[in-house]
């Protein structure tokens, strides 16, 4: 299992949202050039971004720190946040981003689906948030009556290999993820998975590494230095 470190990026600094609310905001860092060097040193193997501004806006604001970001690390990158049109994805792989997380816009707008995946087949994610189950868009201010697990399903008839999947009500509250419905997932498709959203304790990571995922994004807990990375990269080896 892949362990992912989420950096992002809200007005050119590095911060976190509490439940994706844009009116709690944490400020960690002013340089998220700086954040990548330190995860990239401590050992991390892939890094997620999100440009928070994007996802909100849906114009790629943050676009220049994460191209520089791209630069200044070895790893590979994924990238999530306001990326709604071919052209966005073609400038963000085309600056040496890996893979890039297409959200809303996915869900809304299936032929830019379709075109993107068919273009960039192995490049291209989507990223499922849901609250109870229920899939929800724009930035997570509105919540639709779609079942996650369908849309899952309907994505991997189209040819999707990757999700980012999202409990929004575990985020940034440190209560541990979703196991429940990761097991549900796992069980329908196979797809990657990638969870996202409430990895607080060794524990959780364990827990998540022996589901065979195909890997996790932690955030706050990082920030919050109550799980560290190294530790956190050992307890994935020693999971199985």
């Amino acid at each position: 299992m892949i362990l992912f470190p989420a950096i992002d990026i809200k007005d050119g600094k590095c911060v976190r949202l509490t439940q994706g609310n844009y009116d709690q905001v944490n400020v960690y860092s002013d340089s998220p050039v700086t954040v990548a060097k330190d995860w990239e040193a401590q050992g991390a193997a892939y890094l997620h971004l999100v440009d928070l501004d994007g996802a909100k806006s849906g114009v790629s604001t943050n676009e220049p720190i994460i191209r520089e970001i791209a630069q200044k690390v070895t790893l590979p990158i994924q990238v999530g946040g306001g990326i709604r049109s071919l052209q966005v994805v073609e400038n963000y792989l085309s600056a040496g981003i890996d893979r890039v997380i297409l959200g809303t816009a996915a869900i809304k707008d299936q032929s830019f689906l379709q075109t993107a995946l068919s273009t960039f087949p192995h490049q291209v994610a989507v990223s499922i948030d849901a609250r109870n189950g229920y899939v929800a868009t724009d930035g997570w201010t509105k919540t639709s009556e779609r079942k996650a697990i369908d849309l899952v399903k309907e994505l991997e008839d189209l040819g999707l290999q990757t999700i980012v999947y999202t409990d929004i009500l575990k985020d940034g509250m440190l209560k541990g993820p979703n196991f429940h419905e990761l097991e549900n997932l796992q069980a329908i498709t196979s797809i990657n998975i990638i969870a996202s959203g409430g990895v607080t304790t060794i524990a959780d990571i364990k827990q998540l590494a022996q589901m065979n995922l195909y890997g996790a994004i932690i955030g706050k807990a990082l920030y919050d230095n109550s799980l560290p990375l190294e530790a956190s990269l050992e307890a994935v080896k020693h999971a199985h």
